[in-house]
């Protein structure tokens, strides 16, 4: 059995369902310190995250990788044909919760340490791994709170892979080099309860919104760019109602959220919003949440040493992509200029009977040790 796949099963094994790490980053770092890393566990609120740095002998750049060891719940755990925290190998494929996100790419990427410092070399600089148990959370004591704790020492990332599960149909064709903005509103109109056989003693808050509705439904919120989508503005839910279908409710509700790429702010797309409900002279109150801003590394150093290893060990160009949902390179764009998410490919994720291909582990795990040796090497 390889490194990688022992690894990763000895990992799936633990049951760290978010926001419990159950042990996983104790067992990476006993790993991790006989190699010289410097491992700092940093908890918050129940959340363990771990970073971890292996000292250069000679100045140069940092490299980190940034997971998580926290996974989704399993259930209906009586829906998976095998125990999801028993690692299990049918056809190919690798089972157990975590085995694509991201337990195979933590994996992978410390048997690639492992096997480039037994090999010897020439290099410069230091490897880090961030790893945190809050990232299927709301993600609020996680990787934020040890990017924090690195701005307040002055310490930066020149380049930063994280282990997400990019790959759509094989290994290596997708990385995604940055991620829209999300950006959530509850909008409360009001209106006059009333019976509904008598509309003129009453107003009716869901005709009010009706078309204000209509049009944040059809607004252009920008055109995209090279790398991003347009901005997608969605309604997630509408509720009104008394309980009773004679009765004209006295407000209505309306959630929704961007997904807004660097093309927009997060300030001009609320005040494209208030002119809509304003122009419409709705009585209205709104509340914002900004769960994540866009960020987008350019191509470059990292883009390039990651697209030749991936050409190299899968045999495939890969496509730079910003879609999906968010993820922590939000975060982590603050104090690294250059974040690329690469990992196995994602199609299970989530879902009952999660697996990796067990030949994706072997490349994947040379990926990430090429990539290293060609940011670091001398």
């Amino acid at each position: 059995m390889s490194r990688v796949r022992a690894l990763a099963e000895a990992l799936i094994r633990l049951r760290s369902v978010t926001p419990d790490d159950h042990g996983c980053q104790r067992l990476l770092a006993e790993r991790l310190r006989p190699l010289g890393f410097v491992c700092e566990t940093i908890e918050s609120h129940g959340v363990t995250n771990l970073w971890a740095v292996r000292p250069g002998e000679v100045p140069g750049p940092t490299l980190a990788f940034a997971g998580h060891t926290d996974v989704v719940p399993a259930a209906p755990a009586d829906q998976w044909r095998s125990d999801p925290f028993v690692p299990t190998v049918r056809d190919g494929r690798l089972y157990g919760r975590g085995a694509a996100d991201m337990k195979s790419s933590i994996a992978a990427f410390v048997v690639a340490v492992e096997e480039l410092l037994e090999a010897g070399g020439d290099y410069a600089g230091r490897i880090a791994l961030l790893l945190t148990s809050d990232e299927e959370g709301p993600a609020t004591d996680g990787t934020v709170k040890v990017v924090e704790r690195l701005e307040a020492r002055g310490e930066t990332i020149d380049f930063c892979i994280v282990g997400e599960p990019t790959s759509v149909e094989r290994l290596g064709d997708t990385m995604k080099n940055g991620r829209r903005g999300s950006l959530s509103g509850r909008l409360v109109v009001a209106g006059v309860q009333g019976h509904i056989a008598y509309p003129q003693l009453a107003l009716n808050p869901i005709h009010r919104l009706a078309p204000a509705l209509a049009e944040l439904v059809a607004t252009e919120w920008d055109r995209g760019n090279e790398y991003f989508p347009p901005t997608s503005w969605q309604a997630s839910s509408i509720q009104a109602g008394a309980g009773a279908s004679n009765v004209i409710p006295g407000r209505a509700v309306l959630d929704f959220n961007f997904r807004f790429s660097t093309a927009s702010t997060p300030q001009d797309l609320q005040r494209r919003v208030a002119a809509i409900l304003d122009a419409h002279a709705l009585d209205y109150t709104l509340e914002w949440s900004l769960s994540g801003l866009p960020f987008l590394t350019a191509r470059g150093a990292l883009s390039e040493a990651l697209g030749a290893a991936i050409r190299a060990e899968a045999g495939v160009e890969p496509e730079l992509s910003t879609t999906g949902g968010t993820s922590d390179g939000r975060f982590i764009a603050r104090i690294c200029p250059q974040v690329i998410e690469f990992g196995p490919t994602g199609a299970s994720i989530h879902k009952v009977d999660e697996h990796v291909a067990l030949v994706e582990l072997e490349p994947l795990k040379n990926v990430y040790r090429r990539t290293i040796a060609a940011l670091l090497r001398r």
